[in-house]
C-alpha cells in the first residue's frame, strides 16, 4: 500500500514551487493526478525491480512546464505552447489529512485479516 495515492490532496514541502510560495507566505497544495512508480533498470533497459526512492507524482497546478508542440501531419493535435504539469518526486510532498487539514506523515495499521489502512500521525484519524 502506498502512502500517497491518486486523488489525495498533498502539500509541496521542497523544490522551487515551495520556495517561491514560502517567500510569498503561502502553501502550495494540489490533488494528485497520477503516481509514477520508479523501477531499477538493467543493462538491456528492462525493469528489474522496484525503486521506491524514484517514485514521482503529477500534481494539479504544481511544477508547470511549457511544451512547444508543432503540427504533425493531418492529425488534430493541440499545437503551440502547451502548459502542463511535470512529475515531482514523492519525497517533496506530504499528504494533507482530510480531518485536521494539516500536512502529516502517514502511519499504517495492519488488521487481523491482513488488510492495511492509512492513518494520520497528527490526529490519528483513518485516511480513506
Amino acid at each position: 500500500m502506498e502512502r500517497i495515492k491518486k486523488g489525495d490532496t498533498v502539500q509541496v514541502i521542497a523544490g522551487s514551487d515551495a520556495a517561491e510560495a514560502r517567500r510569498e507566505g503561502r502553501q502550495v497544495r494540489g490533488t494528485v493526478h497520477r503516481v509514477i512508480p520508479g523501477y531499477k533498470i538493467d543493462r538491456k533497459r528492462r525493469r528489474v525491480g522496484r525503486e521506491p526512492d524514484d517514485d514521482r507524482a503529477v500534481i494539479q497546478g504544481v511544477n508547470l512546464v511549457v511544451k512547444h508542440q508543432r503540427r504533425t501531419g493531418d492529425v488534430r493535435t493541440q499545437t503551440g505552447r502547451i502548459e502542463m504539469e511535470a512529475p515531482i518526486p514523492l519525497s517533496n510532498v506530504m499528504l494533507v489529512c482530510p480531518s485536521c487539514d494539516k500536512a502529516t506523515r502517514v502511519r499504517f495499521q495492519v488488521f487481523e485479516d491482513g488488510s492495511r489502512a492509512r492513518y494520520c500521525k497528527r490526529c490519528g484519524e483513518m485516511i480513506k
